[in-house]
């Protein structure tokens, strides 16, 4: 092979240690104190009442301890409002002991959404916001689990009127199996890389599902849920619709816990091509450009273009030296997890290659057991049998 392009393709496979220098980076600016206080985040004393809106389907692990976790809250007045598919769910006993053991808590539970949407859960968040009672809202997941000063830290940001939504990110509450350790690591070490740096490069236009925190009007101001309850990454959605008004979305320093729900490899599979489906069908250029993310293989490709010791040396040396560090300042240093396993590491970074690879031929999803396909940005039933 010619030298020049043996050099552009070593300069192309040097890439991702740029990326990985640079997610260090955004993740040393954001979790510093010092000259990077975010906004709002100092205004504890910014207490409106709200209404925390729970769509529920089903029981996940621990969920008593979870939904308890939002009625101790340190927090002069708000509700939680659920809403369940119907009177037979099987959170309904759960939710019934929540309101016996917490008589002073307003707690309410709607059945049903009234509405025939593809994405049963934004069809419930429409129901929810139309009928709470507070014009501040809080969307967190059925899996998340809090402290009690969980709702002071949310909501303080939403003082400052610049500010639309609040988001956060979240930790597992303990890993059960491999599958789930794989999952922690991979969220740790990757895709919270990828939300630091765009922060860091184009701001925060995104919101997660373990915690939106806005109000009614900057709902309505898009639509509200309405307008996106057959589209996909409904969370994506909200923070971008908010950003798109004008207003800035604060990804928060607090952080939530989230109860591990892997039953098999199988089920982080669907969830990682689920994520990495929506993504290309929204934004085809960031999916494309993960691939200048992934160290292990453009390393393996240097060596195996030009194999020499120096070459190995450099490559294989840069990527366990700078994934190694970026793992450590995000999940050890950023978020006070316990230190991440390299060999875990490595073991998803080939895990996370493949499925991106796979997600190219693939145009439908798998979602709470049905499948879906997504066509002109829209979720499209595809018969519980569809494939690709």
């Amino acid at each position: 092979m010619h030298l020049t392009v043996i050099q552009l393709f070593l300069g192309l496979a040097s890439l991702p240690f740029i990326y990985y220098l640079l997610a260090i980076y955004s993740s040393r600016r954001f979790f510093s104190k010092r000259g990077n206080e975010l906004p709002g985040s100092a205004d504890r004393g910014f207490t409106p009442p709200l209404s925390i809106l729970k769509p529920i389907r089903g029981l996940d692990p621990d969920a008593y301890e979870n939904f308890a976790s939002f009625c101790g809250q340190d927090y002069p007045e708000y509700e939680i409002v659920f809403c369940l598919s119907a009177e037979d769910d099987t959170a309904v006993p759960i939710i019934q002991t929540l309101q016996r053991n917490f008589p002073k808590q307003r707690i309410r539970v709607l059945f049903g959404s009234g509405r025939a949407a593809v994405n049963d859960k934004v069809a419930k968040l429409v129901r929810l916001a139309d009928e709470a009672a507070y014009e501040h809202l809080v969307i967190n997941d059925s899996d998340v689990r809090v402290r009690p000063d969980y709702l002071r830290s949310i909501i303080a940001p939403l003082a400052d009127p610049k500010i639309g939504a609040v988001t956060c990110l979240y930790v597992s509450a303990g890993d059960r199996t491999f599958t789930d350790s794989l999952q922690t690591v991979g969220m740790l070490s990757d895709f919270y890389a990828g939300l630091l740096v765009a922060r860091e490069l184009d701001g925060v236009k995104f919101a997660l599902g373990p915690t939106i925190a806005t109000t009614r009007a900057h709902l309505a101001a898009f639509g509200g849920y309405r307008a996106i309850e057959n589209r996909p990454g409904d969370d994506l959605l909200v923070g971008q619709l908010i950003s798109e008004q004008g207003y800035e979305v604060v990804l928060s320093r607090y952080v939530v816990e989230t109860v591990s729900d892997y039953q098999s490899m199988k089920d982080l599979l669907h969830k990682r091509m689920r994520w990495l489906v929506v993504m290309r069908h929204m934004r085809p250029l960031g999916h494309l450009g993960l691939l200048f993310t992934q160290g292990l293989p453009w390393s393996l490709a240097a060596i195996a273009i030009h194999p020499t010791r120096p070459v190995a040396a450099f490559f294989l040396g840069s990527y366990f030296f700078l994934r190694t560090t970026m793992s450590w300042a995000i999940g050890v240093r950023g978020l006070k997890q316990r230190w991440l396993d390299t060999r875990i590491v490595v073991a998803w970074d080939v895990f996370a290659f493949v499925v991106w690879l796979a997600s190219f031929c693939r145009n439908s999803i798998r979602w709470r057991g049905g499948d879906y396909r997504i066509r002109n940005g829209q979720l499209v039933p595809a018969g519980s049998n569809a494939s690709d």
